[in-house]
């Protein structure tokens, strides 16, 4: 028997199918469809529109844009909600709701008939979110990505969300700007709808995601205001039928040697380090194992290309202008893997020698002048983090890269809120800022709290720069001497939660360690003291998170909906 198509798929269940069908269509007659339109193949288009999210405020326009291409090519478009997350309007963090709203995309997709999935997504989560549901779930999907906002300008000076938030707050704190001045740059670093106009993580996944073969080529720069990405979102929708027909599902194009191309563009593009988490858990959907020491290798022999915030110094429109991916993986070269299958049904090969041809600019650098040598990303292992930390050395200050100092401790967020910017606080230049419970569990969702900021009194006085660790995430619009998702994190005991105040910790990038200079015996003697871990909360997601969170290392999805289940083990 064929498989079955359009209205008669995930048929809800009376015992009788054809009653089924027969029931459906009465219903969705109510909307005006014919027998002859309801024949034909249903694009399902994922609606991630809210009004708490300004990155996707275009959202109703793609929609329009996807249909039209669905339409012209023989579908019935078919829009339907799921989760929106913003990350500056999701409490506790953006990442809490991350692995819920992939549930609701898996679920969505199983639930409803549909041949193929448009996949639209912008801010930060929302856009892996869609792409674990979409791989576990298995049927053809495609993404579009909102495309990030264009870049502002105060007093004469190019700005842009938001490297810029954190770069022009930082100089508030330091008494550098005035209350009248920092208010009216907050009106200038977001001029339009659209994702963070730099490298921040939004970026860094759309790249990564068009890397993969799951984006049509060229889609990932695109300006949301531009009408070029309208014109992306119809040929999306037109690509989304023909995959229908082909079955074309995303388990032929998430395989090994796509999340290598997506890694390796991440680290050329000096991507955000959420980037690392988010592919993680996506691999783990399709039951692919990603490596922190295999990545680390990847970054030794990967220069950073790309001439963006927070690494550089140009903006998402420039890379646009420049030609988008495509002059990237040129530049790579052999480092991408060309034999890839993608959305296209070709492959990432065949698509690159069909992209327009390179020309000169200075946005992509080449090979021989590279933004950064020697890795965007180093993975960091030694008693403080036997599973692994990370840290962005791309966009860290060089003299702190080898570096020791005693520990000033947070043991959580409402602690490092409290006492950051004491005129008391026993702090120097040469100390070492620990935030702990800010892991996945502990936070709850490792919120982008690992950009500690300077303790005011420091950064008047003229720092701007220290070593920080946590096991908390850090903004991939953020720049600084982090150290990012200890592993484990403290509150599902690892060694971070045994570090006192005085302690000495020694950080050695270049031989990728990251130890507490206190010896074993003390450290037995401290964990012995611990307390025990707070019972699970009695309610709700809450509790399923806090029950289910995998460590940084495994993505932080939750065990139960990775491919190889609750019992795999971790990477090395």
């Amino acid at each position: 028997m064929a498989d079955k198509t359009g209205m008669q798929k995930a048929l809800a269940n009376y015992g009788d199918a054809a009653f089924s069908v027969f029931l459906r269509k009465a219903f969705i007659k109510a909307m005006g469809y014919t027998d002859d339109a309801l024949d034909r193949p249903i694009i399902g288009i994922i609606n991630t529109a809210s009004d708490y999210n300004a990155c996707h405020r275009n959202i109703p326009d793609l929609i329009e844009a996807a249909s039209r291409g669905v339409l012209l090519s023989g579908g019935i478009p078919m829009s339907f909600p799921v989760i929106s997350i913003h990350e500056s309007f999701a409490s506790p963090t953006s990442l809490y709701l991350r692995n819920l709203m992939a549930m609701d995309v898996e679920e969505m997709i199983r639930a409803q008939p549909m041949d193929a999935v448009v996949l639209i997504g912008g801010c930060d989560k929302t856009v892996p979110a869609l792409l674990m549901g979409a791989a576990s779930a298995n049927t053809p999907a495609i993404t579009l990505v909102t495309g990030p906002m264009l870049a502002g300008a105060w007093r004469g000076e190019r700005v842009g969300a938001c490297t810029d938030c954190r770069r022009f707050w930082a100089r508030f704190r330091a008494g550098e700007l005035d209350e009248s001045q920092i208010a009216s740059v907050n009106n200038e670093l977001a001029p339009t709808v659209g994702t963070c106009s730099v490298m921040g993580t939004a970026s860094t996944m759309a790249m990564a995601t068009e890397a993969m073969g799951m984006m049509l080529p060229g889609g990932a720069a695109i300006p949301a205001v531009h009408a070029e990405r309208r014109r992306a979102a119809e040929r999306t929708g037109a690509r989304a039928v023909a995959m229908a027909a082909e079955g074309l599902t995303p388990d032929k194009i998430i395989t090994p040697a796509a999340i290598r191309n997506a890694l390796r563009v991440i680290l050329a593009a000096g991507g955000s380090t959420n980037a690392l988490i988010h592919l993680t858990a996506i691999a783990g959907r399709r039951g692919i194992k990603v490596s922190l020491d295999d990545f680390d290798a990847m970054g030794r022999e990967t220069p950073v290309l790309i001439d963006l915030k927070p690494t550089g110094q140009h903006y998402m429109e420039d890379l646009h202008n420049a030609g988008g991916l495509a002059p990237l993986l040129r530049e790579l070269g052999g480092l991408i893997e060309g034999d890839c299958l993608t959305v296209t049904g070709r492959t990432m090969a065949e698509n690159l020698a069909a992209a327009p041809a390179s020309f000169p600019q200075d946005v992509v650098r080449t090979t021989a002048n590279p933004v950064f040598s020697g890795g965007a990303m180093a993975v960091l292992r030694g008693n403080i983090a036997p599973r692994g930390a990370v840290i962005k050395q791309a966009a860290a200050s060089p003299a702190l890269m080898v570096h020791t100092g005693p520990a000033m401790v947070f043991d959580d967020l409402s602690d490092l809120a409290a006492r950051i910017d004491s005129e008391d606080l026993d702090v120097t230049a040469a100390s070492v800022l620990v935030l702990r419970n800010a892991g996945p569990k502990g936070a709850p969702g490792m919120p982008e709290a690992g950009y500690l900021p300077i303790p005011r009194k420091l950064a008047r006085a003229g720092v701007k720069d220290m070593v920080r660790i946590s096991d908390a995430r850090m903004s991939g619009t953020a720049f600084g001497s982090v150290v990012l998702h200890i592993t484990p994190e403290a509150a599902d005991g690892g060694p971070l939660a045994l570090v006192r105040t005085g302690d000495l910790i020694r950080l050695d990038v270049p031989a990728r360690r990251i130890d507490l200079l206190v010896d074993d015996a003390e450290l037995a003697l401290r964990r012995a003291a611990l307390r025990p871990p707070n019972p699970l909360p009695e309610r709700g997601f809450l509790r399923l998170h806090i029950k289910s969170v995998l460590q940084a290392d495994r993505g932080c999805d939750f065990d139960f909906l990775t491919m190889n289940g609750p019992d795999a083990e971790p990477g090395p």
